[in-house]
């Protein structure tokens, strides 16, 4: 049987096995929080991500850094330490923000100019979790022109970017989880996965690619990453500065409030999915990486705080199971879905979902039991005949048979609750029928403390490991009996 090309593979899942349309960002619209050194990769490079390679790659890379390292691997000095930093993000997420809270000192706003940042709030990160994450990013649902372009408006209020750069650089976070790879990669600390990664210049020897030809072919998305600058712009600043003009006579606290600080607090809210529910909550689907299910990350980014669903189950149009969870994106597109302009949302079988939280479920369990200590296993266990019982028990005092498996229950002897004299009766003996019922009826307790006092298991007897359940059956076959007759 023919193997799976890796390389092939992995240029099927970057993309790069087929033409791609070519969408050009006018001015600098298209370098915006985004990093094209960072995705311009092949499907060989993508390919090498075996053991072997890796260590190969990284003696490569040592070699030939010794003497001339990028940036981000170098040390910061004061000299360069102004080459580490992104200086277009730390204006767009950082600078702008902070001069727009300092001018609120001299600029008071309207209560109705305080509302309208509010609701822009709320309609824009709603247009980056409903629209750039859940149709766009993952394909959760499909929806009608006038929604898309909706979300495509106001999500670039959030100046988080277009939906072309947006949904690329998520589909290569849920590619590469947890690695280099991952352009937020939460082992490398909360701020890092905050904010870091988009104000510090990335290593583009970790860069990465995600098909994203379904995006390129969305005529939305393609209006929207042309002309991004020029709608963010509007959508962000200008169109809040000019409702605020127009209806409350507040053209300087729309600008401020509505238009600024608005976009930074939906920038803040947004990166949280990064940082945040990485960081904090619980892991009932899987545990082997970084994102967590969480009440307080769900309340700051309108849902999308159930993360380890969501990493579970990507193409989910909800982040929140019950009903109670605080989840208005779901909300919003199910909503959507009634009135026509939005349909096809997706949704795992309840089977596999709660398939995941039993397997986590019975990992923590077996964490748990490997811990403990249940008595030897049967097939670790010397194989003796009956006669070498006998011989063995006149050299020692204390063996016991009990469901086929020998015991060693000298040190219990002492302890044991119905006396030294009942124990002392059972030495060199087969007391399963006296141990399952015919004298006592022992708890599940009993039959694991029972195990840890294993020595050897009689040849062809059938023994097994759990005695509780052999003990079942002598009682359910001894009440039968009883039953057959008093009849």
């Amino acid at each position: 049987m023919d193997s799976l090309d890796i390389t092939q593979a992995n240029a099927v899942a970057a993309g790069t096995n087929k033409a791609q349309k070519r969408i050009v960002a006018s001015g600098i619209g298209g370098r915006l929080m985004g990093t094209k050194a960072m995705t311009t990769v092949t499907a060989e490079e993508l390919a090498k991500d075996s053991v072997a390679e890796v260590l190969k790659r990284d003696k490569e890379l040592r070699l030939k850094y010794e003497k001339e390292k990028h940036i981000s691997e170098q040390d910061w000095t004061l000299n360069n330490w102004y080459k580490h930093i992104n200086w277009l993000n730390v204006m767009l997420v950082l600078l702008f923000p902070l001069i727009a809270i300092i001018s609120s000192n001299w600029v008071k706003p309207t209560i109705q100019t305080i509302s309208l940042s509010i609701l822009l709030f709320c309609i824009s990160g709603l247009s980056i979790t409903g629209g750039y994450h859940r149709l766009w990013a993952h394909r959760a649902y499909d929806a009608r022109d006038p929604l898309k372009i909706f979300f495509a408006l106001f999500g670039a209020s959030a100046i988080e970017g277009s939906i072309k750069w947006w949904g690329h650089s998520h589909r290569i976070h849920h590619r590469y989880t947890d690695t280099n790879r991952d352009p937020y990669d939460a082992r490398k600390g909360f701020w890092y996965s905050h904010m870091g990664w988009m104000l510090l210049v990335p290593n583009p020897k970790f860069k990465a690619r995600a098909d994203i030809s379904d995006l390129v072919d969305d005529w939305i998305v393609r209006v929207q990453h042309r002309h991004y600058l020029s709608i963010m712009i509007f959508m962000a600043i200008i169109l809040p500065a000019l409702i605020s003009k127009y209806f409350f006579n507040d053209f300087w606290g729309g600008l401020i409030y509505a238009g600024f600080i608005k976009s930074f607090a939906i920038q803040q809210a947004t990166f949280c999915v990064n940082s945040l529910a990485h960081w904090i909550g619980e892991q009932p689907f899987d545990d082997r990486r970084t994102p967590r299910d969480h009440v307080l990350t769900a309340l700051v980014t309108f849902g999308e705080g159930y993360h380890n669903f969501h990493h579970e189950f990507p193409s989910d149009y909800r982040n929140a199971l019950k009903w109670y969870q605080y989840d208005p994106t779901k909300i919003l597109i199910w909503t959507c879905s009634k009135i026509g302009l939005a349909y096809n949302l997706k949704k795992f079988s309840q089977n596999a979902i709660d398939q995941g939280i039993l397997q986590q479920k019975q990992k923590k369990l077996d964490e748990l039991r490997s811990k403990l200590n249940w008595g030897p296993q049967i097939s670790d266990l010397p194989n003796w005949s009956k006669e070498e019982f006998f011989i063995e028990s006149s050299k020692k005092k204390g063996l016991v048979i009990i469901s086929g498996i020998v015991h060693d229950c000298s040190s219990f002897l002492t302890e044991h609750p119905g006396g030294q004299a009942l124990i002392r009766t059972s030495y060199g003996k087969d007391a399963t029928v006296a141990f399952n019922g015919g004298v006592y009826a022992h708890s599940n307790a009993a039959h694991n403390l029972l195990a840890t006092l294993r020595v050897a298991v009689i040849r062809d007897s059938g023994a097994i490991g759990n005695t509780y359940s052999r003990q079942l059956e002598y009682l359910a076959k001894a009440e039968k009996e009883s039953l057959e007759k008093s009849n």
